[in-house]
């Protein structure tokens, strides 16, 4: 037997196989001036997604189950000893506030970004932002209390000016964020989230659709064209009141303005003690379904269970939903630790009841963590990781 010949032969059929799968349509994102590294982020990200899923968490390095501002620290990593692969922070500090209180957010905000990025892990920002019409009710909707905004921010509205000044703010962050090669960096984007409920003032019973859409497509337009940010991806991720694709795009503000399609989810996996597990699956795979036939990525952008009182969620619940009917999902991230409060946590710290099972979650080869991965900023020669 010729061991070349067959030998040949199978890097032949690997060589086809590769160029068959990479000849198919892949994502890509709506600005096509973003920057290189946000061209690749955007690029491995989609790879990834076919075998693997990042782990994230909510304010993961700022703080944690009892403690605030330490360096290099996690409670990710002081249970499994590798921090989340997925950092969120929020922009909420970016308006609504004194300019010395912004300005001291800012450079929060930059270390924290950059420090991720710099050691491989990515960002995605929340922006729970005060009501810029009736900011003495902050971000969330209070009845009697709070004006709706939206139409007002919109071209035309009485505080469109106002608006303009709060993104040219993000901008000016999103603009000198800098890793330690010098880079910009890039962020996952995810403003009006949870846009299909009535809890903050962006919701859904407080403005229309066109009116949303509306403030959507011109956010992300005035922030690349005018701005000239060319390091965000655009995540559209509403909460979990849909049961099909037309209810899930019912505030979607088109292909041309969303790079990520994702899903809030809480209500199915546990909260107050309700598990509707295949109702949860079923919603991941309307959004997985659906960024596949429209060519974006997805995520499962917000999750978890408070306090966490089943041991065994991590197994036994989430990462059997991420599983069960082969998703593609970029990411999943669960919410916060509070530094203060003994029962608003949703990741474990040492010594909590569901650390083991945790570490499972941690071990499986499906997901992966700070450290996992080949650089995710330089775009890789290779089909697969």
């Amino acid at each position: 037997m010729n061991t070349s010949f067959f030998f040949k032969l199978t890097l032949t059929w690997l060589f086809c196989l590769g160029a068959m799968l990479t000849a198919v349509a892949r994502p890509r994102l709506l600005d096509s001036n973003a920057t290189q590294e946000t061209r690749a982020l955007y690029h491995n990200l989609q790879k990834i997604s076919r075998r693997h899923i990042l782990f994230g968490h909510q304010h993961a390095t700022e703080y944690g189950h009892g403690w605030q501002g330490d360096q290099n620290r996690s409670d990710i990593k002081s249970v499994t000893g590798a921090h989340p692969a997925v950092i969120g922070v929020d922009f909420s500090g970016l308006s609504g506030r004194s300019p010395q209180a912004i300005e001291r957010a800012k450079a929060s905000l930059r270390q924290q970004i950059s420090d991720t990025y710099t050691r491989g892990g990515v960002t995605t920002v929340a922006w729970h932002f005060t009501n810029p019409v009736s900011p003495q009710t902050g971000f969330y909707w209070k009845d009697s209390l709070t004006v709706p905004a939206v139409a007002n921010l919109i071209p035309g509205g009485s505080h469109h000016e106002q608006y303009k000044a709060i993104l040219q703010t993000v901008a000016d962050l999103a603009n000198n964020v800098r890793g330690n090669d010098g880079k910009l960096v890039p962020m996952l984007f995810r403003p009006y989230h949870e846009q299909d409920g009535g809890w903050f003032w962006w919701g859904k019973p407080h403005c229309s659709a066109e009116e949303f859409t509306t403030l959507w497509r011109f956010t992300v337009k005035y922030l690349r064209d005018e701005m000239q940010v060319h390091n965000f991806i655009y995540v559209f991720s509403p909460d979990c009141n849909f049961k099909n694709e037309a209810e899930y795009l019912d505030r979607y503000p088109g292909d041309a303005w969303v790079d990520m399609v994702g899903v809030d989810n809480y209500t199915d996996f546990g909260r107050n003690g309700r598990y509707a597990l295949p109702d949860g699956i079923m919603r991941l795979k309307i959004v997985s379904d659906y960024a596949r036939k429209a060519e974006k990525l997805a995520a499962f952008t917000e999750t978890g269970l408070e306090s966490i009182p089943d041991t065994t969620w991590w197994t036994s619940s989430l990462l059997y939903a991420l599983k069960a009917e082969k998703v593609r999902l970029a990411y999943v991230l669960v919410w916060r630790n509070d530094s203060r409060s003994p029962t608003h946590f949703y990741a474990p710290y040492p010594g909590h009841a569901s650390a083991t099972d945790f570490v499972k979650f941690y071990q499986d080869p499906f997901t992966l963590f700070e450290g996992d991965y080949p650089n995710l900023y330089r775009r890789r020669k290779f089909l697969f990781f």
